[in-house]
């Protein structure tokens, strides 16, 4: 017992009890301070219930003040496990400037919190502080990074890997201590209103760029730096491919699927040390994944060795009570089930009730204790509860994310050859409803910004072109509707000018008058929001007014490039037939204009690559490049492959494919710059595989890299083989290097690779594999 417990003498305890000795192993400290709780502060550890804006106020003084709320939960439960969003400022919290913490006063108002909780807690035990990251920490005056889906198109893990970095490293310094980041879900229906917070469709190139985001916001080693924030990934399993796109609907996989396509990132989470997961929304084989005990426990942490932190998503646990009956059995069953951590459930309240009453067993509520504190000693709370307080340069998060965006812009044609413009051009007209605002460039779950922040492709091409360019501007129209009442403005603009640049999409910005679901999902679509976290579309088109605006723009006989920024691949088919160059720069963050002007003037080489598939319709949909490989026919009505495939992307110079060839465990390939400027292109490795024990995907991206070349420059580029890149989901769910023959094809995109010339190999099984030349081609 400790001093606070005025029935034992002090002078009859220790000085110091081994779980606040950090000199002890961490496994000793856990169970030391694991034997000293009682049910009720255990339960306190694993609840997450209260929403964090609600826990403190500012006074008309500028400070901030705790509330009766906080002071409530601390109550509950003798102190605080975790605390959700204590920064977080958006339409659905109602935090904005000058009512929330900025980066002057959040430490200050973490550490109040924090103060508060430890002396409301007998063993002192601090709180995890939980912060939404989703593309940099949701608070306000942070770094806004590009989307997810964005990240996807540079194809660059280790730039990705230092904007994490400095992510976490903002997070820490404000009094945050756990990022909640989306990296596992796969974009396999663009319907979907989450698809921008997914990497891409491809399994091999999302878990790359999970690695990246564990390593750049973790670090190396058990024990977290200051700077450092442990990471739940969100979300397991399955979440990316609803029924209908439709946000938490029943995801209908076959284990298969499951295994191939949506659980390799979160493997390559797992194995790069990812302090925690976040169990998904839906429904895998009939059980949702929160109460999912195969998925959580038996493939988790049995098969996986997992040994960190599951946090159930919010409102998930009572949402189960649908199966049980009520939310004290739903809390049971999340626990037997894996999860660790709920968010604003009442089920997990009751967990002292559930087991008493044999619902679920003691061991279980100790083991999900036992983690909990594991992650809190990781951070090193118990000896610095407090905020390490470090100036994160502001100038760098800039730098960082207008890297990030000018390397995701992706330039899908330019049959006018009108890019980069020339001397020639003097005049440009830049419309569309996307020309001169931010707003529309920074994605969902993105903190409020302060006005001037960032800079629309308008912003760009005036501070960019060169001296004496007349740069007009009229909006057309706006992002949703059919008004049109603005387009005979932007004709004559585009009249009168050498180059119209017409700037589309769609938006995820929420408003104040936005109508949430308690789990913080848009109820209501508003304004002119056609993206995000409960914006699910049946279509893929764009506003009915853009598309008239378009067209009207077109038939002037102005030269026109087509910039899309958008949460998803819309279906723009009209821009790919008719406008002279056409690109997309997803929601490239709040600098993201000024790297497309730089890509439009030739100051940067347009690097960005699909990292998914453009289908020319809803109808066509699924159309992601890595479908078995069956004889699909075509349909009567239309054509049945993508617009643009995945890997797709052009330069401002052309580039020659020598075939591959093996070298040891490795392929190479020859790159030459056929072309007369420097340019970058993505080398990527597809495997096709021949004869094998399962049925077989058409193509699987299994490496890539990029090679930067001069002029007339060839480089020989070499891409490791082996067991985790020839490795495949064997009958037995198991993955391993099973007996068979593979292609290797290297190309530019999915589509060239169909055609490529490949190198055959036989695998043994094992790490061997050979070039038989007895095999065709």
């Amino acid at each position: 017992m400790l001093p606070q417990d005025q029935s034992v003498a002090p002078a009859a305890l220790p000085l110091r009890p081994p779980y606040l000795d950090p000199a002890a192993p961490l496994d000793t400290r856990v169970a030391d301070l694991l034997s000293r709780m009682t049910p009720r502060e255990k339960v306190g550890q694993l609840n997450q219930r209260m929403y964090g804006w609600d826990a403190c106020r500012r006074t008309p003084d500028g400070d901030f003040e705790l509330t009766e709320a906080l002071y409530a939960e601390t109550d509950r439960f003798e102190g605080l496990g975790a605390l959700y969003g204590l920064m977080r400022a958006d339409a659905w919290s109602g935090v904005d400037h000058p009512d929330g913490p900025g980066v002057e006063d959040s430490a200050d108002l973490a550490d109040l919190v924090q103060r508060h909780v430890r002396e409301r807690s007998r063993l002192r035990i601090p709180a995890l502080f939980v912060e939404e990251v989703p593309h940099g920490h949701m608070a306000l005056d942070s770094t806004v990074l590009p989307v997810n889906l964005a990240v996807g198109a540079t194809w660059d893990p280790g730039l990705y890997e230092r904007a994490a970095a400095h992510a976490a490293a903002e997070l820490r310094a404000r009094g945050g201590h756990v990022a909640l980041v989306s990296a596992l879900d796969i974009a396999r229906d663009p319907r979907w209103g989450r698809t921008e917070e997914c990497f891409g469709e491809d399994p091999y190139l999302a878990a790359r760029l999970t690695e990246a985001l564990v390593r750049g916001m973790q670090g190396v080693g058990e024990l977290f730096a200051s700077d450092k924030a442990p990471v739940v990934l969100k979300h397991f399993a399955g979440q990316g491919a609803t029924v209908g796109g439709r946000n938490s609907a029943e995801s209908e996989l076959g284990l298969r699927e499951l295994h191939e396509i949506h659980l390799p990132a979160a493997r390559a989470g797992v194995r790069a040390g990812a302090a925690a997961v976040m169990a998904a929304y839906n429904e895998v084989d009939g059980l949702p994944c929160s109460g999912n005990r195969a998925l959580l426990t038996g493939l988790l942490r049995d098969r996986w060795g997992f040994q960190g932190l599951v946090m159930a998503d919010g409102l998930a646990v009572d949402r189960l009570a649908r199966i049980t009956g009520d939310k004290v059995s739903a809390g049971a069953l999340a626990l037997d089930a894996g999860v660790d951590l709920s968010l604003w459930d009442e089920g997990f309240t009751h967990l002292e009730e559930a087991v008493e009453r044999g619902l679920v067993s003691e061991a279980a509520l100790d083991a999900a204790v036992a983690r909990v504190l594991r992650l809190k000693f990781r951070l090193g709370l118990f000896e610095r509860p407090y905020t390490h307080r470090v100036s994160v340069p502001e100038h760098a998060g800039r730098a960082l994310s207008t890297d990030l965006a000018r390397a995701c812009v992706t330039l899908l044609h330019d049959t006018g050859g009108v890019l980069p413009l020339g001397p020639s051009v003097r005049s440009v007209a830049v419309l569309g409803p996307h020309a001169a605002t931010t707003a529309h460039q920074l994605g969902d779950y993105t903190a409020p910004q302060r006005p001037g922040r960032g800079a629309s492709v308008l912003d760009g091409l005036r501070r960019l072109a060169p001296p004496g360019t007349d740069v007009r501007h009229a909006r057309g129209t706006a992002l949703t509707g059919d008004e049109r009442t603005g387009i005979p403005e932007a004709v004559a603009a585009a009249a009168a000018s050498d180059l119209a640049v017409l700037v589309l999409g769609g938006s995820s910005a929420r408003t104040p008058d936005t109508e949430f679901d308690a789990n913080g999902a848009a109820r209501t679509v508003v304004s002119e929001m056609t993206c995000g976290e409960g914006v699910d579309l049946a279509g893929l088109r764009l506003g009915e007014a853009q598309y008239a605006l378009l067209d009207a723009v077109i038939a002037t006989g102005t030269p026109t490039v087509v910039a899309l920024i958008q949460g998803r691949p819309h279906a723009v088919p009209e821009a790919a037939d008719r406008a002279a160059a056409l690109l997309t720069a997803w929601y490239p963050g709040p600098w993201g204009g000024e790297a497309i002007a730089e890509v439009l003037l030739g100051l940067a080489d347009p690097v960005g690559r699909l990292p998914v598939s453009v289908p020319r319709s809803a109808a066509q949909l699924p159309v992601h490049y890595n479908h078995k490989d069956i004889e699909y026919g075509t349909y009567v009505d239309a054509d049945a492959g993508p617009l643009y495939s995945f890997g797709h992307g052009l330069s401002y110079t052309t580039f020659a494919y020598d075939p591959p060839r093996l070298s040891g465990q490795s392929v190479t390939v020859d790159v030459t710059n056929t072309g007369k400027r420097r340019g970058r292109t993505v080398v990527q490795l597809y495997i096709r595989r021949l004869v094998t024990p399962v049925w077989p995907r058409t193509l699987e991206l299994r490496g890539f890299r990029s090679v930067d070349l001069a002029p007339g420059e060839c480089r020989t580029v070499t891409l490791p083989l082996g067991a985790g890149r020839l490795a495949q989901v064997g009958a037995d769910l198991e993955t391993a290097v099973l007996p068979g023959t593979v292609e290797i094809r290297i190309a530019e995109s999915a589509r060239a690779a169909l055609t490529a010339v490949p190198v055959v190999v036989r695998l043994d099984g094992g790490q061997n594999f050979t070039a038989p030349a007895d095999t065709p081609l």
